[in-house]
């Protein structure tokens, strides 16, 4: 479609897409808590939780995906596929999730759900500098710079810069990872089913990381709270990335992706609500968090020449 014009239509995109927004805002605190429920505390048992987390929304997608015969009829599974398959779960779950794991153990959830708007700005920055994919312009230089001002001031102890590696580090690691994963996704989209090639990558980058964390010694003390959470985090990935990319592909880009500045906001009110984490709220988060989700609206606003094409 090239305009949304009809009520009913905005309607559902406005609920699917902040449920989307909705389910990727708890991940931070989700993960907290299965990180108590299943007695994690070594990275070894984070990157074996991890896994088992993707293995089975991996499994979701792909059940949901082969339900549907229109489906099955035009998969073609080629060499592409595969190499395509390969690519993204070295950057889109094995990559991205290592260090999100790691660096989510050693920060708060708030800092975690602040940091998750990054990947916006590195995606802009691949896909303009690296991969020349897009062009550059004034309005999307300034989205990078409030960006990166927000992670800045987010980090500032009163005059001086606060900064773990194993925290704010690896979750900046992660936002590049998905920033690269965000890219090959739209280059691997041109020739394969994003909802197949997201079940798969899913799959593979879970077994490579539950692979890795049993090499390294990990072990989960399971419990039905623990399994209780972790299918919930399964069916964040599941189901958050297969609605959303449902949407693209019924809705103009630049009218999905204005909702994803939300995601930082419900992390935070997650975080407040259920872990508590009322010390880590002050003028200075919320600046932080200003700065960036503004930066993430400019960016996503559509254009006079983007609204009268409908793209």
């Amino acid at each position: 479609m090239n305009q949304i014009s009809d009520k009913q239509s905005t309607t559902r995109l406005v609920i699917l897409a902040l449920f989307c927004c909705l389910l990727w805002g708890s991940a931070p605190v989700l993960i907290k808590l299965g990180y108590e429920a299943f007695s994690i505390h070594e990275t070894p048992s984070i990157l074996l939780f991890a896994g088992f987390r993707f293995m089975l929304a991996g499994v979701f997608v792909l059940l949901f995906f082969i339900s549907k015969k229109k489906n099955r009829d035009q998969l073609h599974f080629t060499g592409e596929t595969s190499e395509a398959i390969i690519w993204l779960a070295l950057f889109q779950t094995f990559g991205q999730y290592f260090f999100y794991y790691i660096g989510v153990s050693n920060s708060t959830g708030v800092s975690a759900s602040i940091l998750s708007g990054a990947s916006c700005f590195f995606a802009l920055v691949l896909a303009s500098c690296i991969y020349q994919i897009e062009k550059m312009s004034a309005v999307k230089v300034i989205s990078c710079i409030l960006g990166f001002l927000g992670i800045l001031v987010m980090n500032l102890n009163g005059f001086q810069f606060s900064f773990s590696f194993q925290g704010e580090g690896m979750l900046l690691l992660s936002q590049i990872c998905s920033a690269e994963s965000a890219v090959l996704i739209k280059l691997f989209s041109k020739k394969e089913n994003t909802v197949f090639l997201s079940g798969a990558q899913f799959l593979l980058g879970g077994l490579m990381l539950s692979a890795l964390g049993w090499v390294m010694g990990g072990s989960l003390i399971f419990s039905k709270t623990g399994l209780f959470i972790l299918l919930a985090l399964s069916f964040v990935s599941a189901g958050a990335y297969t609605i959303w990319g449902i949407l693209l592909s019924h809705y103009p880009v630049s009218q999905v992706g204005i909702f994803t500045c939300t995601i930082p906001l419900f992390g935070v009110l997650f975080s407040i609500l259920v872990l508590h984490e009322f010390d880590a709220v002050n003028i200075q988060t919320l600046f932080s968090l200003i700065l960036i989700v503004s930066g993430i609206i400019l960016l996503n606003r559509p254009t006079r020449s983007k609204k009268q094409k409908g793209t």
